[in-house]
Parts: structure tokens; C-alpha cells; sequence
């Protein structure tokens, strides 16, 4: 288990399924919770409210993310879970679709990796969270993919600009998630083989985590068994 005692972290997307588990793991040790939510409804399935500093921002927003890493002092790790899903053949994909896909992954992970660079002064760490199909493509997604690519690319090449700086980047790459909602959409999958947000929490714990000392600029899969 890493020791985050004293570390202040910033989980985007803190209070979905993934976000949940990856807060419960940092509490455990002993991080200093800072979660970002938007909708009313996000918090009234939110368990851990009490124990962390909410943040209603859009970070889609350049402003609200501005102001929110603005408002941190000594920050020691910056999780970047926010997102959204879509999927379509590109026959039925509109542009709008498209930049859609873009604004909720591509941009809010640019946003946040900026700023969170901008803040932290004695380096650090980022995660960020990409997709499979960018490793192993598939149709039917291609304006997600795309969204999900240009964050495994920002965290690669934000790697190299920052190595300098003690501040190491890196991306997890999970397959479908045993989440509730895709167990609702998939009821006929697998659900053994898909991989569990605790598992994937644990991951992230450690990519994010003081023990993490070398390793920057990967993308690592979290595939399960699929």
C-alpha cells in the first residue's frame, strides 16, 4: 500500500463508478481528497462526500478549471477520470457528435494536465484515463477513439516536456469497466472477465503515488480477462 500522508490529489470525475473507487483507495492512504463533480445527482450517490473537498467545476471550462487548480496549494497529484462515452457508426456520427466526444475527453484532459502543471511547484504526478480502442482499434466508436488517442497523446508527449520538472505522466487504458450502468447495457456479457474499478483504482494508486519513482509517458492496460 503507497503512503500519501500529507499528498493533496485532484480526482476529476471523482463521484462515477471509477472515481468513487480510486477516492476510497487514496483515503485509505491517507491522501488528501479534492473531487470534482457538476450535477446535483452525482452527489446523492456520492458516499464519501464527508470525507473530501468538492469542487463544482466544468471542466470542460477553462475558467472553472483555472480557478479550481488556482485554489490549491502544494498539490501532489492531479487523476483525470472525467469524461463521456459515445458510440456510432460514422455514417450516423454527426460533426457535432464528434467535437462532443472531443470537448468531454480531449479537452478536459488538456485542461486539467495544464493546470495541474502549472501548479505543482516540487513535481508530482498525473494520471490519466484512455481507452482500449486506442490501442486495439475497433469501428462503431471512431469519435470516442479519437477523443481517448489524443489523450494517450497528450500524456505521452507531456511526459517528455516535463521530466525535468520531477513531475511524472501517465495514462491507464481499461477495457469495459464492471460497473452497474454496463452491466445494465451488456447483460448477456461476461462480467467475470471484465476488469473491477478497485482493481484499476489500485492501478492508479500507484502510478499516482510517491513509490512510482520512474516509470512516465506509458500507457498501461487494464484489460481483465476480456
Amino acid at each position: 500500500m503507497s503512503n500519501y500522508t500529507g499528498k493533496q490529489v485532484v480526482i476529476t470525475g471523482g463521484t462515477g463508478a471509477l472515481g468513487q473507487a480510486v477516492v476510497k483507495t487514496l483515503l485509505e492512504q491517507g491522501a488528501t481528497c479534492h473531487v470534482t463533480w457538476l450535477f446535483e445527482q452525482e452527489l446523492e450517490h456520492f458516499e464519501l462526500a464527508d470525507q473530501v473537498t468538492l469542487h463544482q467545476a466544468d471542466c470542460s471550462d477553462e475558467s472553472a478549471v483555472v480557478k479550481l487548480y488556482g485554489s490549491l496549494d502544494g498539490l501532489w497529484g492531479s487523476i483525470h477520470i472525467v469524461g463521456g462515452f459515445g458510440m456510432s457508426p460514422i455514417r450516423e456520427t454527426s460533426l457535432e457528435a464528434f467535437r462532443q466526444m472531443q470537448t468531454l475527453n480531449a479537452e478536459t484532459c488538456f485542461l486539467t494536465c495544464r493546470e495541474a502543471v502549472r501548479t505543482m511547484k516540487m513535481g508530482g504526478r498525473i494520471v490519466n484515463v484512455s481507452a482500449r480502442p486506442v490501442l486495439e482499434p475497433y469501428g462503431g466508436a471512431i469519435a470516442y477513439a479519437a477523443s481517448k488517442a489524443a489523450v494517450a497523446s497528450i500524456t505521452r508527449c507531456l511526459a517528455d516536456e516535463v521530466k525535468g520538472d520531477g513531475i511524472l505522466v501517465n495514462a491507464v487504458v481499461p477495457s469495459i469497466l464492471d460497473t452497474p450502468a454496463n452491466r445494465e447495457s451488456m447483460p448477456d456479457a461476461n462480467f467475470d472477465s471484465w476488469p473491477k474499478v478497485e482493481q484499476v483504482a489500485n492501478t492508479i494508486s500507484w502510478l499516482a503515488s510517491p513509490d512510482n519513482a520512474v516509470t512516465s509517458g506509458t500507457l498501461v492496460p487494464v484489460f481483465g480477462s476480456v
